[in-house]
């Protein structure tokens, strides 16, 4: 599926995938979200795909859930799917944020294999104070890089944090000025793309099963926990 909201650019063995909603800062709709699942399909196919680049077009890397439109089964039903194919992809997975990082689209940062920050970055998870519950894995990916009491709280006061913090919480690999996110973002794929497919592959495959290993569990939770709280849409 192609959509005019998720642009797709290839170069080197970089396939560079770019939310395309500048004008909801990049927040995630249906059709968002079909189009990012089907992409990430498609690198997971095309051998000549040897890394995956993700970021954000205009002010903002992901603004989480477009909470304008009514909540439905399929919001919930995509993001996890989203979630659940940037992890389990073959392949190394970079993410590339500036400005506003919440909710989902924090979630779906933390699904990456290696994160770059820009200093303008941002990052919020709003969730518990708007009466919905988590998604992404988060209940597995936050805890593994931030620790459990620390992501008790960034889940539970829905604080905003820094890129410093985040870097310093183990949450992003390096934190660059905004006019440098590209290039050094594109310069780490380019090492991953370097790397033999089986050999990065296996890595991935591996630290995520002893790093991860409950990933797909925190998903069936995360689910359960949604639904009981009366099937409001996630942010």
């Amino acid at each position: 599926m192609t959509s005019p909201k998720l642009t797709i650019e290839f170069a080197d063995g970089i396939m560079a995938l770019s939310l395309n909603r500048p004008d909801k800062l990049n927040a995630i709709d249906n059709e968002l979200a079909r189009a990012l699942l089907a992409a990430i399909g498609q690198a997971a196919r095309d051998d000549k795909v040897r890394v995956l680049l993700l970021r954000g077009n205009g002010r903002a890397f992901c603004a989480g859930r477009d909470v304008g439109a009514p909540p439905t089964e399929d919001d919930l039903v995509l993001v996890q799917a989203v979630a659940q194919a940037l992890v389990s992809l073959p392949k190394p997975v970079v993410a590339a944020v500036h400005g506003w990082t919440v909710g989902a689209g924090f979630e779906w940062m933390l699904n990456a294999d290696i994160v770059l920050a820009a200093e303008s970055a941002r990052f919020k998870l709003p969730e518990a104070s708007l009466g919905v519950f988590v998604t992404g894995g988060l209940t597995a990916t936050l805890p593994a890089y931030a620790g459990l009491a620390r992501a008790k709280a960034l889940m539970l006061l829905g604080e905003e944090f820094s890129p410093a913090q985040a870097q310093a919480w183990g949450l992003v690999w390096k934190v660059v000025p905004d006019t440098e996110l590209e290039s050094a973002s594109r310069q780490t794929g380019a090492r991953l793309a370097a790397l033999l497919p089986e050999v990065a592959a296996s890595f991935k495959r591996v630290l995520n099963e002893i790093g991860l290993r409950r990933f797909e569990e925190a998903i069936a939770l995360e689910n359960e926990a949604q639904r009981a709280l009366g099937g409001r849409t996630q942010v």
